[in-house]
């Protein structure tokens, strides 16, 4: 299992995207994967989708975790996390894409970099999955001082060495914006994210009831720098300053 990579998505009512993000991961140039499909409790026909493609990859390829109840993003990425076999972890949301040869360059990206984190830059893509033209470009690295002002990193592009990093430190804290509230978590015992500048993600803006809604963004991040990070006011303001400026320039 040390070359196995575990792809752990969180599933919720998502029937519309799912077959084509699976479809995504089998079209993988890198072939030592397994994919964990977190259901949420959702109500519509995502289970009969997921199951039709479990029966076309006997052997547990293609791993259903039910969780008992609703239970919301972050502990369905736990729950993938304690469950998965592989030695690498990556993350990818039911409705983004990843380009055929995601994997493979990111794996080989990460042991050339002999790195415990990275990520990759991505396109934004409309409702349909047609990438806009709008590429998000990633910085070499990024340590938790930089990240706090650059939180470019997007989950649908990480992959973890956990023989680097121990799988309890990847939890993801129970709080809006866990991803980002991770990512300093790692960042701040120490850890360097590695960024791979190509464009091997799209991110399919439609849809994503949080981040579509600024003002809540806005108040995530600000309460991550305070509650999470426990910066005072005017170094949370400081930082929130550069994030709302980067992230005002990712989306124009």
């Amino acid at each position: 299992m040390d070359e196995l990579i575990s792809i752990i998505v969180p599933v919720y009512n998502v029937e519309k995207y799912i077959e084509e993000t699976i479809r995504c991961v089998e079209a993988q140039t890198c072939g030592s994967w397994e994919l964990l499909l977190v259901e949420d409790c959702g109500t519509d026909g995502t289970l009969n989708i997921i199951e039709r493609y479990m029966d076309e990859h006997p052997g547990g390829r293609i791993r259903l975790i039910r969780q008992p109840s609703n239970m919301g993003a972050a502990r369905a990425r736990n729950r993938g996390l304690r469950e998965a076999r592989g030695r690498y972890i990556a993350y990818l949301d039911a409705d983004d894409l990843w380009m055929p040869e995601k994997l493979e360059r990111e794996l080989r990206f990460m042991k050339e970099k002999n790195a415990a984190f990275v990520f990759t830059g991505y396109e934004f893509a409309d409702e349909r999955g047609k990438g806009t033209g709008k590429i998000v470009h990633v910085p070499e690295t990024l340590d938790y001082r930089q990240a706090l002002s650059n939180t470019t990193i997007f989950t649908t592009t990480v992959m973890f060495d956990t023989d680097k990093i121990a799988r309890e430190q990847l939890e993801m804290p129970e709080m809006k914006s866990e991803d980002t509230a991770l990512w300093f978590k790692v960042l701040r015992s120490g850890v360097t994210a590695y960024g791979l500048d190509e464009n091997l993600v799209k991110y399919r803006r439609a849809g994503k009831s949080l981040s579509s809604n600024k003002l809540e963004a806005l108040r995530r991040i600000w309460n991550l720098y305070r509650k999470a990070e426990g910066l005072g006011v005017a170094e949370s303001a400081w930082h929130f300053c550069f994030w709302a400026f980067r992230a005002m320039r990712r989306r124009l």
